[in-house]
C-alpha cells in the first residue's frame, strides 16, 4: 500500500478507488457479522462465490461480506445493490435461484422477500421495511455496505476525510470545540459530555496522554459495541485518533473483550491498514502529528466495563475498580490522564467533525443529542440492532421498529440499561429515550440494552436474575457489593420460591440504600436498580409472592403447579409420552391426570399439550384440584358412539 503523506493524496487516493468502481455494476452484500455467520453465513458466501464462477459472472458481479445488518433475526441477509433488493433467511440452497433470476434475469425471488405481518405484502426493499424504515442509522448504516477488512471500502465512502480536515484545517482547541458544542455524551452508560471529559484530560498537567476505547462490553443480550467493531473498525480507529489529536495525545488502546474474536480480528486488520497507509503512527498527513494504536484483550471480567477497573486491567492487575478521589481523565491509566469512551462514542466523533455540530445536533432531546444504538431483544418480534434518534418513544421503538410482542402477549415491561439498568412498565411507553429521561423513570440508558418482556415475565424473578449476575461479576473489593449484594440475592430467591417472610422487602429496600452510598464503584452503587425499579413499579407481584406464596405471572417454579382439565383433555397422550418425570398417568381413551409428588414442573405437558385443546393449564397460589375418579376418566368418543 502507498503511504499518504497530505490530505491531498488523500484525495487523490479516494478519486482512484472511486473511478474503478461502476455504482451500476451489481454488488451483493452479506451480513457476516458473528450473529449471522452463526446461521451459515460462511457457507453462503462459499455458495455464491462458486454459483457466480460457474454461471460466469466474475468479471460482472461484485461480492462484498459486510458486518451486521442490524436484523439479526433474520440472517444471514443478503442485499443487492444498486437497486437494494434486500432477501432474508438465506441458505446455501437458494443461491443458485437468487443469481439466475436476481443477477442476470433482474426477477426477485419473492419466497426470499420480508412479508409484512401487518398487511402480509412481500416487500422488495430495505429501507421499505418497518425495521430499518423507523430508524436513522447515521452511525451504523455503513456496516451493511463495506468490507471490514477493505480500508479502500472505508475511503470509497468518504473514511478517514474527518481526520485530513481535522489535522489539516483545525486546532486541537477548535476540534475540541466542535465535539463540545455537539454535546456528545459517552455511550457506554455514564452519559457524560465527551467534550468536557476530553478537555479536563487536555488541560491536565503532564506531557503523556492516553486514549482509549473501552471495547468490553457484558450485557445480557447487548453486542452494539462488538458489531460496530466486527462491521466498521476504521470508523473507530479514525474517531480515537481525531480525539488524540483533540487531547494531546500520543498513544491510544482498545480494550476489548477476548470472546469477540471476529472483532478482534477485523481491529487488528485495521490497524495493519491504516499504518500502512500513514493513517497511524509517524507524521499523520504530513502533519507532524504521531499516533500509534495498542490492542488489549480483556478475560471477560464485566466490572473491567468500569473506567478504573478497565485501567487497572490494562496495567497487567487484576482488574478491580479504585476510588475516584480524583478522575481518571486527571489521573488514570498509569496516574496519566487517560480519556476512556466506548466504541460507539469515538465512532460518533467522524461525523461530527466532518458535517459539523449544528448537524449532529438536530437529532436528540434538548440534553441528549445525536442518535442510540440498542439491541432490542427478548420477547419481541424484531430482534436486531437499532439506530435511533435520541427523544425516541419506547412505544416506536418496540412496536413500530420491534414489531410488538409475539403471540398475541402482552406488553409488560421494557428492561433498558444493562443488568444495572431499570425496567419500564406500560404506562410509560411514550417516555422519550434519553440520558435523563431514563434515570427520572428509575432506569439508565446503559450502553443500550434493550430487553422486551410480555405477561409471562415475572418481575421479583427479573430483579432476582439480575442481582445473580451481578453478585457473580462482583469483584468482591468493597464489602457493600461483596456482601450486600449476596444477602439481596439470597432473600430475592427466597421470595421466588416462597419462603419470603414479612420485612423482607423492607430490607431489600436497607440493602439498597447502603450499596447505592457506600459501594466503590457503578457496578455496586447501580446493582440494585433491577430490584428498585421492578418494587416501584410492581409491588403487587413482590407483595403476592411473599404474603399469598403466589406468582402473578405463573412463572416461579417453586409457586406453581400443573393441571390437566378434565373437560378439556381429549386422552391424546401427548402429554404423557413426552413427560421427562414420567408422572403422567393416561392412555387410550382415558383422561390423564398429573402426580404432583413426581412432577418437576419443567412445564413440558403445557408446551406439547395441542393448542386446539389447552387442557394443561398453570396453577399458582391456589390448591391443585383433587384426583379425578378412576370410573369417571374414560372418554367415550362420539366415534364409538355410533
Amino acid at each position: 500500500m502507498p503511504r499518504i503523506n497530505s490530505p491531498a493524496e488523500l484525495e487523490e487516493l479516494r478519486k482512484g478507488i472511486l473511478s474503478k468502481r461502476d455504482p451500476n455494476k451489481p454488488c451483493i452484500t452479506l451480513c457476516s457479522g458473528s450473529a449471522c455467520n452463526a446461521s451459515s453465513s460462511g457457507e453462503v458466501a462459499t455458495a455464491i462465490e462458486e454459483e457466480i464462477k460457474k454461471q460466469g459472472l466474475s468479471d460482472s458481479v461484485d461480492i462484498r461480506r459486510t458486518g451486521c445488518h442490524g436484523f439479526c433475526e433474520r440472517g444471514p441477509i443478503i442485499v443487492i445493490h444498486p437497486e437494494e433488493i434486500c432477501y432474508f433467511n438465506i441458505e446455501p440452497k437458494d443461491v443458485p435461484e437468487l443469481i439466475s433470476e436476481t443477477i442476470k434475469e433482474k426477477r426477485v425471488v419473492e419466497r426470499l422477500l420480508y412479508t409484512d405481518p401487518s398487511t402480509n405484502e412481500k416487500i422488495i426493499h430495505e429501507s421499505e421495511i418497518p425495521f430499518y424504515k423507523y430508524q436513522e442509522r447515521i452511525v451504523f448504516g455503513s456496516n451493511s455496505t463495506i468490507d471490514p477488512k477493505s480500508i479502500d471500502d472505508y475511503l470509497a465512502i468518504g473514511g478517514y476525510s474527518a481526520l485530513a480536515k481535522a489535522l489539516s484545517g483545525m486546532t486541537s482547541e477548535q476540534v475540541l470545540g466542535e465535539v463540545k458544542k455537539a454535546n456528545l455524551r459517552g455511550r457506554g452508560g455514564g452519559g457524560f459530555p465527551a467534550g468536557s471529559k476530553w478537555e479536563g484530560s487536555r488541560n491536565a498537567p503532564g506531557e503523556i496522554k492516553y486514549v482509549i476505547v473501552n471495547a468490553d462490553e457484558g450485557d445480557p443480550g447487548a453486542y452494539m459495541d462488538r458489531s460496530l467493531l466486527e462491521g466498521n473498525p476504521h470508523a473507530v480507529l479514525e474517531g480515537l485518533t481525531i480525539g488524540a489529536y483533540a487531547v494531546g495525545s500520543h498513544e491510544g488502546y482498545i480494550y476489548v473483550r477476548q470472546e469477540y474474536p471476529l472483532a478482534v480480528e477485523n481491529v487488528f486488520t485495521a490497524i495493519k491498514q491504516a499504518e500502512e497507509y500513514g493513517l497511524l503512527g509517524k507524521n499523520i498527513l504530513g502533519s507532524g502529528f504521531d499516533f500509534t494504536v495498542k490492542v488489549h484483550q480483556g478475560a471477560g471480567a464485566f466490572v473491567c466495563g468500569e473506567s478504573t477497573a478497565l485501567m487497572t486491567a490494562l496495567e497487567g492487575r487484576a482488574g478491580e475498580p479504585r476510588p475516584k478521589y480524583i478522575r481518571s481523565n486527571i489521573v488514570g491509566l498509569w496516574g496519566r490522564p487517560s480519556v476512556l469512551n466506548n466504541v460507539e462514542t469515538w465512532a460518533n466523533v467522524p461525523l461530527i467533525i466532518n458535517k459539523g455540530a449544528d448537524w449532529f445536533t438536530q437529532f436528540g432531546t434538548d440534553t441528549s443529542k445525536g442518535t442510540k444504538i440498542f439491541s432490542l431483544v427478548g420477547k419481541i418480534t424484531n430482534t436486531g440492532l437499532v439506530e435511533v434518534p435520541m427523544g425516541t418513544p419506547l412505544r416506536d421503538i418496540i412496536f413500530k421498529i420491534g414489531g410488538g410482542i409475539p403471540g398475541g402477549k402482552k406488553f409488560k415491561a421494557v428492561q433498558t440499561g444493562g443488568p444495572s439498568g431499570g425496567c419500564i412498565p406500560e404506562e410509560l411507553l411514550d417516555l422519550p429515550v434519553g440520558f435523563d429521561e431514563l434515570t427520572k423513570a428509575g432506569s439508565m440508558m446503559g450502553s443500550g440494552g434493550m430487553i422486551v418482556m410480555d405477561e409471562d415475565t415475572c418481575m421479583v424473578d427479573v430483579a432476582r436474575y439480575f442481582l445473580d449476575f451481578l453478585t457473580d461479576e462482583s469483584c468482591g473489593k468493597c464489602v457493600p457489593c461483596r456482601e450486600g449484594m449476596r444477602q439481596m440475592l439470597k432473600i430475592l430467591t427466597n421470595i421466588t420460591q416462597g419462603k419470603g417472610k414479612e420485612g423482607d422487602i423492607e430490607l431489600l429496600e436497607e440493602l439498597s440504600e447502603t450499596a447505592i452510598e457506600a459501594a466503590l464503584c457503578a457496578l455496586g452503587k447501580s446493582s440494585p436498580n433491577p430490584f428498585l425499579s421492578t418494587l416501584k413499579y410492581f409491588r403487587d407481584e413482590y407483595e403476592a409472592h411473599v404474603k399469598e406464596k403466589r406468582c402473578p405471572a405463573l412463572s416461579c417454579k417453586e409457586l406453581i403447579a400443573y393441571h390437566i382439565d378434565p373437560s378439556k383433555c381429549q386422552a391424546c397422550m401427548m402429554c404423557l409420552k413426552k413427560c421427562p418425570a414420567e408422572a403422567i398417568d393416561g392412555g387410550k381413551n382415558r383422561i390423564s391426570v398429573i402426580d404432583q409428588e413426581k412432577c418437576t414442573k419443567c412445564g413440558t405437558c403445557f408446551e406439547v399439550c395441542p393448542p386446539k385443546f389447552r387442557a394443561v393449564t398453570k396453577i399458582s397460589g391456589e390448591p391443585v384440584p383433587p384426583p379425578i375418579p378412576e370410573e369417571a376418566r374414560t372418554i367415550v368418543r362420539e366415534s364409538k358412539q355410533k
